[in-house]
């Protein structure tokens, strides 16, 4: 069983940065799809970016030179890096992953697992 559990969310002011971390058990296929999702109050879960088992990365427009997803060393850890940060970013953010050879932040059906989100909220 896959478990994930995001942590680094919180409160910061337009233009500032903010680091997750998405820990993970039991995570080990050699067709792993990674990603992060979000969804604001009241909103669609939309998808933000996403990693697969070459190391290639998606990000959709919305966030794209702002954000950046990676991998620790070990495999055991995602980041989503997100540098000027909006107030339209607000949204509990989540980790997920799955299964499969085609990963890309429009492309829902390989994940199957999720954490339980992270808030975070910016400021004007």
């Amino acid at each position: 069983q896959v478990h994930l559990r995001e942590s680094g969310g919180g409160s910061v002011e337009s233009g500032g940065s903010l680091r997750l971390s998405c820990s993970t058990s039991n995570y080990n296929h050699e067709f792993y799809c990674l990603g992060w999702w979000r969804q604001a109050q009241g909103g669609e879960r939309e998808g933000v970016a996403t990693i697969d088992h070459n190391g290639v990365t998606t990000y959709t427009d919305f966030v794209k030179g702002r954000f950046t997803v990676a991998q620790d060393n070990a495999k055991t850890t995602l980041y989503l890096q997100m540098n000027s940060l909006q107030p339209n970013d607000t949204a509990t953010y989540y980790c997920a992953s799955g299964v499969g050879n085609y990963c890309r932040y429009w492309y829902p059906l390989p994940f199957s697992w999720w954490g339980p989100g992270a808030q975070v909220t910016v400021t004007s």
